[in-house]
């Protein structure tokens, strides 16, 4: 892969595609180049050739000259090999639940690319570039988030992409949904007419679950870093002991992702007093409850998780997940298991567990904010206003609420998708990943950590600004006026509910808490 001129677009030539690219197509619309290069267009085709070979020669190759799955023992005739294929992503047309999110579907559809133009599935380049007038026209295909047990890999979802290329099913496009073939009629674009082996080579991979994995990762990494600020500014509100962060502790437990954690934590509580005026000690804060003090190691595990989950989505997305596949040296056709998801399935229910453990230590945090046994002297629930009517404001109270239920439902989500393989496909598929359920379950952590951690902040920013110290602190300061303009300090009772979407957006789409 390489960039064309000033970043306009992602040009695929068969090369590594980063993570930070997919999301620049995916989420920011960049467009989308095959490449022309001789080198390339020689691979691809050399590839295809050696199919057309295979198969005027007689040789069997499974899902083109046979039938699917347990049905491959059934050999078809050359006339009927070259009708045979479409028929793939009719009859796997039985997805349901609500559809996956249009840039989990991009990055999909990017995946997909950059899985066929690696030069080893036998398909044309005529279709990676059909997919690539679909992400730069922004027509994405209406795909139903549930039916794949990701193995062979991500049939069921992937037909959905597959058909809509063709003018079948239906699409998004220009704010609506409506029949694909409608749509590509508007854009200026044809439907797509398969090749044998195409069909087969849209649908039989990993890319619907590692499109959703790489969104994923970033959100997690966003996530992080909000929760870094929530805390400094809890830490700050509550009086919390900075000690708790000095780098000789990292330094005798030496986990990058704690040692990271704990300094930028350090950093944010920089102050222009002395600590001892910003704390208490006759409030005894020597040492704060564990989900302030073990921030670093709580947060450190996610920080860590990202590095290898990160590598390994990466990976995944770059990977030859087809079958079967062509010896590019030899034309050897080779039936393997690379569509097997079982690296993006380990990859989502270790980010998912990461996850729901960020957000049950900030919902702790935000307990100890509001109870007036923890928060050294901060109004209860943190309510805003001197309340003299015998109990009439109740402050954060039904945010704390919310916040522990958001938590205990992320926390319910880390049951390890990967464990409940089952053999399917009449005993063909008889181990499966499960990769495209982890990878749902871990964005929906993803959302519900979101929302925690945006509670979080607003309850923190409350809290300094009850506190009415944080310009002591010029970095968490900074922080608190940020959070002021998407939500006002809190006075008298109000709704909070667009608030904490507000904030959720925020976190997933602004650079502000970028550490």
């Amino acid at each position: 892969m390489k960039k064309g001129k000033s970043n306009a677009a992602v040009v695929i030539d068969g090369g590594h595609v980063s993570i930070e690219d997919i999301i620049a197509v995916a989420r920011d619309g960049v467009r989308v180049d095959i490449s022309k290069s001789s080198r390339f267009v020689s691979k691809m085709t050399k590839t295809q050739k050696m199919l057309m070979n295979a198969m005027r020669n007689g040789v069997a190759v499974y899902g083109v000259t046979t039938g699917y799955g347990r049905s491959c023992g059934r050999r078809m005739p050359m006339e009927i090999a070259m009708k045979n294929g479409t028929n793939i992503f009719r009859f796997h047309g039985c997805g349901t639940g609500e559809p996956i999110g249009i840039e989990e579907t991009r990055a999909a559809m990017l995946c997909r690319i950059m899985c066929l133009a690696r030069g080893y599935s036998g398909v044309s380049i005529g279709l990676l570039k059909q997919m690539a007038d679909f992400l730069n026209k922004r027509i994405t295909p209406v795909v139903p988030s549930e039916g794949s047990v990701g193995a062979s890999g991500d049939l069921t979802p992937m037909s959905y992409i597959a058909a809509a290329l063709a003018g079948e099913r239906e699409v998004f496009y220009q704010g609506q949904i409506m029949p694909a073939s409608k749509a590509i009629k508007k854009a200026g674009l044809k439907p797509y007419k398969y090749l044998p082996k195409e069909p087969l080579s849209m649908v039989n991979g990993t890319t619907t679950m590692t499109g959703i994995a790489v969104m994923n990762v970033e959100r997690a990494q966003r996530i992080l870093s909000a929760a870094v600020y929530a805390t400094a500014l809890s830490v700050h509100a509550i009086k919390g002991n900075a000690h708790h962060y000095h780098p000789v502790i990292s330094e005798a437990k030496p986990f990058a992702g704690q040692a990271y954690v704990a300094g930028k934590i350090s950093h944010l509580l920089k102050a222009k007093v002395s600590a001892r005026e910003l704390e208490d000690d006759s409030l005894e804060a020597l040492q704060d409850p564990y989900s302030l003090r073990c921030s670093p190691q709580v947060m450190g595990v996610l920080c860590d998780a990202i590095v290898w989950i990160k590598k390994w989505v990466e990976i995944e997305a770059n990977s030859s997940n087809d079958n079967p596949i062509f010896d590019p040296a030899t034309g050897q056709v080779l039936m393997g298991g690379n569509f097997y998801g079982g690296h993006i399935a380990f990859a989502m229910d270790g980010l998912k567990a990461a996850l729901a453990s960020i957000a049950d230590m900030c919902d702790r945090q935000v307990m100890l904010l509001l109870h007036p046994s923890f928060n050294r002297g901060l109004p209860g629930d943190l309510v805003g206003i001197t309340d003299k009517t015998n109990g009439l404001y109740h402050g954060f109270k039904a945010m704390s609420l919310s916040s522990s239920a958001l938590a205990a439902e992320a926390l319910k989500l880390t049951m390890p998708a990967a464990s409940f393989s089952r053999s399917t496909e009449s005993h063909n598929q008889d181990k499966v990943s499960m990769g495209t359920i982890a990878a749902r379950d871990a964005e929906r952590v993803c959302t519900l950590t979101e929302r925690v951690v945006s509670i979080h902040l607003l309850a923190a920013a409350q809290a300094c600004h009850l506190r009415n110290n944080i310009d002591a602190r010029p970095l968490l300061a900074k922080a608190a006026r940020e959070i002021g303009l998407i939500s006002a300090p809190l006075a008298e009772d109000r709704p909070l509910d667009k608030d904490i979407e507000k904030m959720c957006s925020a976190v997933r789409y602004t650079d502000f808490f970028r550490i």
